[in-house]
């Protein structure tokens, strides 16, 4: 049985987090949907693809509800619908580009609200917050193994560097066949990233689970109006849960709170998975050149977002 200690302190940190980010709002983050249907474009927008089905199993929503959310969403033209080629009577759902766009827009006025509850802190603290923010997750959930546990994103700690440079070399060694250039290049980064580090304007996100590393990305300074993203990176078993994706949405959202109006970023043709969360996101690409400097030849590119 729940301890009223227990109950009161639940209750007050919802009634103070509930206000804090506008669940109570008529139309959440000053949009013109609800917290609810807000919730329901952004699991779509992870999942590229689901059906209805799943929608209400993951969200624990009434299938008639849902089924209203739905329609209001593709009578607005975010929503598109199309039977599936493996069973004709199922419906797969997906974002249209302008529910793309809005989903992008609102995901980014979320996190800017996040920013604005926890940027004034410490690295420290919020290394903390999201450690407590998971634990609470996890014992509440019932978790207790970490593979059940969640994924967070919490900024660079001693030690960080050191793992993100040996598994860009063990990845793409192992992967593409790339020789010690890549580990030069990640390592001068790393290194040029914390003697210059402002964290104002500059972030580096490492991914966790259960104390596990399973991926990193950087957002460092080029000009006073141009970010950029460096060393995106997913170990092989967190990939297909859409975390690349959270990685680079992270990165553009807090590019726009800090004032950028362009990210660019260097990446390379044989990294297909990396370049379609890139496009998906919108950036483009400008430029391309062939160099061997991984000690093979690769097609390399530049991407450009416009904030």
């Amino acid at each position: 049985m729940a301890q009223p200690d227990t109950i009161a302190a639940v209750r007050s940190f919802n009634r103070f987090y509930t206000r804090a980010i506008g669940v109570l709002d008529r139309a959440y983050l000053g949009g013109p949907y609800t917290l609810a249907e807000t919730r329901v474009l952004y699991e779509i927008a992870l999942a590229g693809e689901t059906t209805p089905g799943e929608l209400a199993g993951g969200l624990g929503l009434d299938p008639g509800y849902l089924s209203r959310i739905l329609a209001r969403l593709a009578r607005d033209g975010l929503l598109a619908r199309r039977r599936s080629t493996a069973d004709g009577r199922s419906v797969r759902l997906s974002l249209t580009p302008a529910g793309d766009a809005f989903f992008r827009d609102v995901d980014a006025r979320s996190a800017a609200v996040v920013e604005g509850l926890t940027g004034h802190l410490p690295e420290a603290e919020q290394a903390r917050l999201a450690r407590a923010l998971d634990e609470a997750r996890r014992v509440l959930g019932g978790g207790t193994s970490a593979g059940a546990a969640p994924v967070t994103l919490r900024p660079h700690q001693p030690g960080d560097m050191g793992w993100i440079t040996e598994r860009h070399a063990v990845l793409y060694g192992r992967e593409y066949g790339w020789g010690a250039g890549i580990e030069e290049v990640t390592a001068r980064i790393c290194a040029d990233f914390l003697k210059g580090f402002d964290p104002a304007r500059e972030r580096c996100w490492v991914a966790e689970r259960g104390g596990e590393r399973l991926g990193c990305v950087f957002l460092v300074k080029e000009t006073d109006e141009v970010a950029r993203l460096r060393l995106l990176l997913l170990e092989p078993a967190a990939r297909g849960l859409g975390l690349g994706r959270r990685l680079v949405d992270e990165c553009v959202a807090f590019a726009r709170a800090a004032g950028y109006r362009e990210i660019v970023l260097w990446t390379h043709a044989v990294l297909t998975a990396a370049r379609k969360i890139y496009a998906d996101v919108g950036f483009r690409i400008e430029e391309t050149w062939t160099h061997d400097e991984f000690g093979k030849e690769e097609v390399s590119e530049t991407w450009r977002l416009t904030l």
